[in-house]
């Protein structure tokens, strides 16, 4: 695709971690990006696989970080695990591997929530947590083996940070699945319904949409599979060598947020 095609984006679905920032660190140009988007009259939403977080969580964090955001500017995987258990496993006991955050919104949606083994848990949900001990392992593990439903909230593999990168949701599945032979069922990126409740959500189209993410096999696989434009960034995960060979091949490259504010602001 050509630049002029980039210019007609409106609805701009990014990534957070890898994306925008590490950690705590801002990359350069994300305000600016964030500024044209708004003076063009577009919308940005951040759909992430980082399940550790509450949006509440995510919009402290980037205030924090000098980006106006509020509820209407996120849709996480968390948020799709969420209506998933709603819809399908409404009235059943949940065991969530999981950070006190993701818990905490989970049974402010009504789901009946459980970190402690018990007989009558029907199914186990496991997220990417960042407060992991061997106690959630062996509770995962006496579930699985017991025959329970077995869901997560991403594949994600790693979360990078500003030193490399540590395990994320599908590392500790993967963990799972050596000890117990059992694969879940996963929500997130690369499903298409992030994608697709923020399309919801706003009056843009599909031709309007562009997924920004740092990914191939979530972020760029989530754009293609809802049919929509997608970049890849290569400050996070993916990098050059990754684009030689893939199937989730995107229909944009850039080095980083602030190669892709640049070619927007081109000629505008």
């Amino acid at each position: 695709m050509n630049k002029n095609e980039l210019k007609k984006k409106k609805l701009f679905l990014l990534d957070m971690d890898g994306t925008i920032y590490l950690d705590d660190e801002l990359f350069g140009k994300t305000l600016e990006l964030l500024d044209y988007i708004n003076m063009i009259g577009g919308k940005y939403i951040f759909i992430t696989n980082n399940s550790s977080k509450s949006v509440n969580d995510y919009i402290s964090k980037l205030k924090s970080l000098n980006i106006k955001v509020d509820k209407s500017n996120f849709f996480t995987s968390g948020q799709a695990t969420s209506l998933y258990l709603q819809n399908n496993y409404k009235g059943k006991k949940a065991y969530i591997l999981g950070t006190e955050s993701f818990k905490n919104g989970l049974i402010s949606d009504s789901i009946d929530v459980y970190d402690k083994y018990d007989k009558s848990i029907d199914l186990l949900v496991v997220g990417y947590d960042t407060e992991l001990t061997y106690s959630k392992l062996e509770d995962a593990c006496k579930l699985l083996s017991e025959g329970v439903d077995f869901i997560a909230t991403n594949p994600d593999l790693v979360c990078p940070t500003n030193f490399g990168f540590i395990p994320d949701c599908g590392s500790i599945c993967k963990m799972l699945k050596i000890a117990t032979k059992r694969n879940p069922k996963y929500i997130g990126k690369p499903n298409k319904e992030l994608v697709e409740l923020a399309l919801k959500s706003t009056n843009f189209s599909k031709e309007e949409t562009l997924v920004i993410g740092d990914r191939l096999y979530t972020d760029i696989a989530c754009g293609i599979n809802a049919g929509v434009t997608t970049a890849v960034v290569l400050s996070g995960e993916t990098k050059s060598k990754d684009l030689v060979d893939t199937e989730f091949i995107p229909d944009y490259s850039f080095e980083n947020i602030n190669e892709l504010y640049f070619k927007l602001k081109t000629k505008m």
